[in-house]
């Protein structure tokens, strides 16, 4: 990230606390988080469980429900599906569109890359995700909700404009209302949406997804939807689901709601003429969940109580200093230095910042779920001082301290 972006950022993420922290402290909210904490801890404690129940609840709702166990699994399974559409459908091979909205668990698994190096065109559908996509080049997201929360109006009317060959001033709505038409006439030539999902109720055999622009409404209206979520989203009941939209929405962006709350327990139907079941009405045909492990299950279950709102990485110092460099992929700040050893080893934690976090507990002391992520930080780092993959300079204080007796 450029400096200049890194100003940007926090200045935005200033905003956002200002809005975040005085509703997090409202008797509403605060015995909404007690419920949450409650309802996460139980569910990583049981999910295997969730697990089973979840897919024969999907089953019962004609969701065809994948686990995947790893990232490469989870591509093959999205590609299968996405092949067996294209075939039932007739699809050009060369002109297959890709309705995608914003997903951490997506990114995770490198899902736009794969499928564009296998020719097809993925057309983001969150304002912020297609900006990004826009820019092409070092165009990473700095905030789970606020992936663009790094660039000024100035910045992305230069992306807009260069990209779509345009002379639009550095007017927002002007900007909102040429990208959103591009993104529009791009999905008129799609029908297959992917998409993540905020919370999964394994017990109703739903997936809950949250949202302000509208547009996973789209994804989810196309022929084929397909999510991919990873399993610690699992939690009982539909209620529990909207206990932690609601939650994560205060702390991801300070309001008690987003515009919407979309829950998806099948594909469309009516019964309309005489009771009869006829599938196919106006939303998808197929609905399709890829449950993705990907080392959730050998994490510590601590690292899972997550629910994406990304407020520790506003309060986090290390974070507004050197932005997304800290965190690992599409998890940001030291949560995601936490989640890089199981997503993938010890090694990628290191690179990843872990001996960048100051262990100030600030990240833990903004989380709606508390979890403690400098604690399980300063874990890591004894287990890969054991693997000897501490830095050379920590190396050298060390040889010092037991040589001289100093470290210096």
């Amino acid at each position: 990230m450029k400096e200049e972006e890194k100003e940007t950022m926090r200045k935005i993420f200033k905003g956002l606390k200002e809005r975040i922290e005085p509703l997090t402290k409202s008797p509403k909210i605060q015995a909404l988080q007690k419920r949450v904490i409650d309802i996460r801890k139980d569910a990583i404690d049981n999910n295997a469980e969730l697990i089973a129940i979840a897919q024969e609840s999907f089953k019962e709702n004609d969701i065809d429900c994948f686990i995947a166990h790893d990232d490469e699994e989870a591509r093959q399974i999205l590609l299968d599906l996405i092949n067996e559409e294209i075939i039932a459908s007739n699809l050009n091979e060369d002109e297959v569109y890709i309705a995608k909205s914003k997903s951490n668990t997506l990114r995770e698994i490198d899902a736009s890359q794969f499928l564009e190096k296998k020719g097809m065109k993925i057309i983001e559908t969150d304002l912020g995700d297609r900006i990004l996509q826009l820019k092409k080049v070092d165009n990473a997201p700095v905030h789970p909700t606020g992936p663009a929360s790094h660039l000024n109006v100035h910045d992305i009317t230069k992306i807009v404009n260069e990209s779509m060959n345009l002379d639009l001033p550095e007017v927002p709505r002007e900007i909102m209302e040429a990208v959103r038409a591009d993104v529009l006439s791009l999905l008129d030539k799609s029908v297959i949406g992917i998409s993540g999902s905020n919370s999964i109720a394994a017990e109703d055999g739903a997936f809950l997804t949250v949202h302000n622009e509208g547009n996973i409404s789209l994804v989810q209206n196309k022929k084929l939807h397909i999510v991919v979520a990873g399993i610690d989203k699992l939690v009982p009941s539909l209620e529990d689901s909207v206990s932690v939209a609601k939650l994560e929405t205060a702390f991801a962006i300070g309001k008690p709601l987003s515009s919407y709350i979309n829950i998806v327990a099948g594909p469309s139907k009516t019964a309309d003429i005489e009771k009869k079941l006829l599938k196919n009405m106006y939303g998808a045909e197929k609905v399709a969940v890829i449950l993705l492990d990907n080392g959730r299950s050998e994490a510590i279950k601590e690292c899972l109580w997550c629910i994406g709102c990304g407020n520790c990485v506003v309060n986090c110092p290390v974070y507004n200093v050197m932005g997304n460099e800290f965190g690992y992929h599409s998890y940001l700040g030291g949560r995601g230095v936490a989640m890089s050893k199981y997503l993938k080893d010890n090694e990628t934690s290191v690179d990843s910042g872990l001996y960048m976090c100051t262990l100030c507990g600030m990240c833990t002391e903004n989380c709606p779920v508390l979890t403690p992520t400098y604690e399980i930080i300063e874990d890591l780092r004894n287990s890969t001082q054991k693997e000897g993959l501490s830095k050379d300079q920590h190396k050298k204080i060390r040889d010092n301290i037991k040589d001289n007796g100093s470290p210096y």
